[in-house]
């Protein structure tokens, strides 16, 4: 008869203890980065599905506008023909230009305005400086459509309904407090050593702006600057019902689009213009996403 204290013994080896500890650990992260990745997938496809059908479709024959293929078939080039013709009246190349110039002047009024109160907001003390951010703020949170009816009633007084400014002054309206408010944040964090050595060698406030805090601030204003340019750029609404045949931007443009046959949506026309118009934007964030990352994250990081 064996008695229980007669019996073997398992023995614990700190060392397999280690290397248990290891595998469950080496099987969390695996298990981590599994569903980070089928997570971001995911985002992906339903991020970039859309803008792929728009492709698709903008390379498709109108006489199979509503084939569900999801790939490319009855490939034409007639669509982007079509979206250039002005015989049809489908000026796409002047609104083209027109967005660009528009986007232009908000996104240089913006930040030349924009940057200037920002700093005042962040560095500066004076009265009421809560009751500017709040109005700011307000001004953001107005909504377009109520805006619509005053502006067109004082554009038509003062004569200009269908030009320029009526588009770039509401633009700049809807811009300004994004502007204002990501420059702030960034200029909020900047050490405060910097300007006042600048101030101890002689430097105004003026120049230690210009020559200390600017520099050092450029990835923040040109991620601004990209952000107020794509917002002007998708601006719809106020050009819609301000604008001119002569001055409407691509937004307005393509909602007005005729196509090649009559009494018929031109579906594939509107598809390649929308690609016209999306892969320049497309490019710049893809050229520029080092800087608009490290503009965006710069100000949320102290010292």
């Amino acid at each position: 008869m064996t008695l229980a204290a007669d019996r073997p013994r398992a023995v614990s080896v700190p060392g397999d203890r280690a290397d248990t500890r290891t595998d469950v650990r080496i099987r969390r992260d695996t298990g981590r980065t599994v569903r980070t990745a089928v997570q971001a997938l995911v985002i992906a496809v339903w991020c970039l599905l859309p803008f792929y059908w728009m492709i698709v479709t903008s390379f498709r024959d109108v006489g199979y506008t509503f084939d569900a293929t999801p790939w490319f078939t009855h490939v034409t080039l007639d669509n982007y023909a079509t979206a250039f013709s002005t015989s049809l009246g489908n000026h796409l190349g002047r609104a083209l230009l027109n967005s660009v110039f528009i986007g232009g002047v908000v996104t240089v009024i913006a930040l030349l305005v924009g940057t200037s109160a920002a700093y005042a907001l962040a560095r500066l003390e004076f009265r009421g400086k809560s009751l500017v951010a709040g109005a700011i703020l307000a001004a953001s949170m107005f909504p377009g459509v109520a805006l619509i009816s005053p502006l067109f009633q004082l554009f038509t007084d003062i004569g200009w309904m269908g030009t320029y400014q009526a588009l770039i002054l509401p633009s700049i309206s809807f811009v300004l407090p994004l502007t204002v408010y990501t420059l702030a944040s960034f200029f909020r964090e900047m050490p405060w050593d910097l300007e006042e050595a600048a101030r101890i060698d002689g430097c105004t406030r003026v120049q230690a702006f210009r020559r200390i805090i600017l520099p050092l601030a450029a990835p923040a204003v040109f991620t601004t600057a990209i952000l107020a340019f794509i917002s002007s750029w998708n601006e719809y609404l106020i050009s819609s019902q301000l604008s001119s045949d002569a001055t409407q931007p691509v937004t307005v443009a393509i909602a007005s689009f005729a196509g090649s046959q009559p009494h018929q949506e031109p579906y594939t026309a509107v598809m390649a213009a929308g690609t016209i118009v999306t892969i320049p934007l497309v490019v710049l964030v893809l050229v520029f996403q080092r800087r608009i990352v490290a503009g965006l994250t710069a100000g949320g990081v102290k010292g």
